[in-house]
């Protein structure tokens, strides 16, 4: 199950990444200033004012070589720049999506759904449609159908967002349009939002934001796939890959 857990997955070279971009070390110094920056990244407010830093972000999309940085810090700075963007906009204002348990929570989402095993339905059977799964609530037990519930939000918001142009290509031909996704996946949210089991996993309020905010998040996700990270047809932008 998806968490709003990237922040504490970083890895030793994420920090080591971290200190290298935002380190202003000099050779007098002794590397004083970077021992310290490391020390002030285990303190969990510092380390989130550190993770909001323009540098960090700007390093990390104007990256010439591979980063080596992990999947979990890549997409939570994107992840939080762009819902930031998004909530200090005229016409979304601000509240949930500048939250970052959001960002956390949609940041693990993209990096789970960037390998494509993890975006199997967790009803099993290979089941890969929207109305399969929602047919698939009628047999389930009390815990799957939290899962279900949780996978159809997430799912909805991974396609209708970061692969919007090909919802749009695909409804060109027949296929559901963005706002099937819109509501599916607020509904889904929703719904999972009042099962017990996110409330023990302390997810109920992520749940609640998604569900009242899916549009803005999309949009959000929207500009992301458009203009921060690489699908595989823009030399200049990151790579994503499965």
């Amino acid at each position: 199950m998806i968490q709003a857990n990237c922040r504490s997955r970083f890895t030793a070279e994420d920090f080591s990444y971290i200190v290298r971009t935002l380190s202003k070390t000099s050779p007098s110094s002794g590397g004083e200033n970077e021992v310290s920056l490391v020390e002030l990244l285990t303190d969990h407010e510092t380390r989130d004012s550190i993770l909001d830093h323009d540098r960090l972000r700007d390093a990390v999309l104007s990256g010439t070589d591979n980063l080596t940085i992990s999947p979990h810090l890549y997409f939570y700075i994107l992840t939080r720049a762009v819902l930031k963007d998004t909530a200090s906009s005229a016409h979304s204002g601000h509240g949930a999506l500048d939250d970052r348990a959001l960002a956390d929570y949609v940041a693990s989402l993209l990096a789970a759904f960037s390998q494509s095993s993890q975006m199997d339905s967790p009803a099993g059977g290979g089941i890969t449609y929207l109305s399969d799964l929602l047919l698939a609530l009628r047999q389930a037990n009390d815990h799957q159908t939290f899962q279900i519930r949780a996978h159809v939000g997430n799912y909805s918001l991974f396609i209708s967002g970061i692969l919007h142009e090909n919802v749009r290509r695909r409804c060109e031909r027949g296929a559901p349009d963005v706002s099937f996704y819109e509501e599916m996946g607020s509904s889904s949210y929703k719904a999972a939002a009042e099962h017990t089991l996110a409330r023990r996993c302390q997810l109920t309020p992520i749940y609640r934001h998604l569900a009242d905010r899916f549009h803005d998040v999309r949009l959000a996700l929207n500009r992301m796939a458009d203009q921060l990270i690489n699908l595989g047809d823009d030399a200049h932008l990151p790579l994503i890959r499965s």
